[in-house]
């Protein structure tokens, strides 16, 4: 980041924090609780619309076509200018469409493993 001029990104940027990686499940934490996401990665799209949380995808296209129609996610690959124009103006939806399950497809596995049980 020095090497760009940006290794002090937090004085020209208010509410940026920069900290050292970390792992899976305090990343999704991280992102659950997340004003906005500006990402380049597919995963992190996706479960970003799980949570509700506006995206911004950094690359020129993106396989999670559904959230962009949806309106959760703009692809703005890199150009500064466009980066800066949607996370300034980012609308988020009204609604959040199910597009990928309730969440609720374990609970389901269970009670039916549980029924197949009793069944013999």
């Amino acid at each position: 980041m020095a090497e760009f001029g940006l290794d002090n990104p937090q004085s020209a940027i208010r509410n940026l924090q920069l900290i050292e990686p970390v792992g899976y499940l305090d990343m999704l934490m991280l992102e659950q609780h997340a004003r906005m996401i500006l990402t380049d990665s597919g995963g992190m799209q996706k479960e970003a619309y799980f949570f509700g949380v506006p995206c911004v995808t950094l690359r020129p296209e993106t396989e999670w076509v559904e959230t962009v129609e949806a309106g959760w996610n703009v692809v703005v690959g890199a150009d500064t200018a466009r980066i800066v124009q949607v996370v300034r103006s980012f609308a988020t939806p009204t609604t959040r469409p199910v597009l990928y399950g309730d969440g609720q497809t374990a609970v389901r596995c269970v009670a039916s493993l549980s029924e197949d049980s009793k069944r013999g």
